[in-house]
């Protein structure tokens, strides 16, 4: 498994928040739903971005932005123009005084807006739930990626667009997959574009010996693995290994295994069915009890605390 396949590869989108907005001028929409990660692609039109802990952002046809929360953001035709409407946690959706607006949708499947055939259409796509599989990855991320449309010509904005007006068997299936598609591509293209700071990490997937190291790493969590016996798996001594992996990833082949099994386990601990017992098999922990020692030392907060206070909501 690479590292970007990774982010989407652990809970993948399930019942992901898509919405096509239809707008005419003057418009303006408060987001505060504390959403994990927003992919809001810009089909037609002009908007602004107003991140509350970063740079605006103008976006124009074709362009692609990725917001990191649980931050709130503004999107507005102008950024003098005042909210309208607010979006909370659960996708409800409010004017600014708290009054709920129930007619927000009513222009057509998982359409709103304040006309018909608006100057600007963009879609929104929102991960519902933390993704602790990609801490890697979103912690070399910038706080807002944007992608702009002459850059990158990705189909996948159009197709996204299309398919979100629909209303077939199985569409909610569809969009979710889309969106983890245009997800990774954007981020293949940012990281690959100039001027990216890639992690060492990224870089390291390319390596014949410890590219085949992180893959074999995180695809099977579980298995008792040691230095010797990821270094046999490569074909390489441990010291060649060891000193390999450390130069290219930035730490261990221990430490990098450590990480990676407890942000699994932390997204795994999401699932409300899932024991803990359950959960350190998956990962290669013996024991709930060493699970739980190893959550705490990492993460400051035990699997129980951890599944309380991470809880997606309602």
């Amino acid at each position: 498994m690479d590292p970007v396949v990774a982010l989407v590869d652990g809970p993948r989108a399930r019942g992901a928040f898509v919405l096509r907005s239809v707008m005419d001028p003057p418009w303006s929409l408060r987001v505060e739903d504390r959403a994990p990660l927003t992919v809001v692609t810009m089909v037609r039109g002009h908007a602004h971005v107003l991140p509350d802990s970063a740079a605006p952002v103008h976006l124009g046809p074709g362009d692609v932005v990725v917001l990191q929360g649980p931050d709130g953001y503004t999107l507005a035709d102008d950024p003098a123009t005042a909210p309208q409407a607010v979006i909370h946690p659960g996708q409800r959706c409010t004017s600014v005084d708290g009054t709920a607006l129930v007619d927000i949708a009513g222009l057509g499947v998982r359409t709103w807006g304040n006309a018909a055939d608006g100057a600007t259409v963009m879609v929104t796509g929102t991960y519902q739930r933390p993704h602790e599989v990609g801490r890697h990855l979103l912690g070399a991320l910038p706080p807002v990626l944007t992608l702009r449309g002459e850059e990158w010509d990705e189909p996948l904005v159009a197709l996204i667009a299309r398919e979100s007006i629909h209303d077939r068997p199985g569409q909610e299936a569809v969009l979710d997959r889309l969106l983890d598609l245009l997800l990774v591509a954007a981020l293949r293209a940012w990281f690959d574009g100039p001027g990216a700071q890639r992690p060492g990490w990224y870089g390291a997937t390319a390596d014949p010996v410890v590219g085949h190291a992180l893959r074999l790493l995180q695809d099977s969590p579980a298995r008792p693995w040691t230095v010797a016996h990821l270094a046999a798996a490569t074909g390489v001594s441990r010291a060649t290994l060891a000193r390999r992996f450390t130069e290219l990833v930035g730490e261990p082949p221990m430490s990098f295994l450590t990480t990676w099994r407890l942000n699994l386990a932390a997204d795994l601990l999401l699932d409300p069915d899932a024991t803990l017992a359950a959960v350190a098999r998956q990962v290669g922990y013996s024991t709930p009890f060493a699970l739980s020692a190893a959550f705490k030392r990492h993460r400051g907060v035990s699997p129980q605390e951890h599944r309380t206070t991470k809880a997606p909501p309602d």
